[in-house]
């Protein structure tokens, strides 16, 4: 299958290797399929984990300053004004 991928022409590998042309075909296809499945297969990749975890972190933190503030302009609503003179 290498080489094949690697560009070699399939009735040469056929002839050396005593494999008909449509098998080879077939394996080629099959590996081609099994490496972009590969590529496309991200969920135990444990860089994204942990990537998609500080976003989650990151969103509960925003949530709980902005709660905070609005908490603190509540009980105090002219603090953080600055004086016209």
């Amino acid at each position: 299958m290498l080489r094949l991928l690697r560009g070699e022409a399939v009735d040469a590998v056929s002839r050396e290797v005593s494999v008909p042309i449509y098998k080879l075909e077939q394996w080629r296809d099959r590996a081609l399929a099994g490496i972009d499945a590969g590529l496309k297969e991200r969920e135990n990749d444990p860089l994204e984990r942990q990537l998609d975890e500080a976003k989650r972190r990151i969103g509960e933190l925003v949530m709980e300053v902005e709660i905070l503030q609005k908490e603190r302009r509540a009980k105090h609503p002219l603090a953080g004004r600055r004086s016209s003179r």
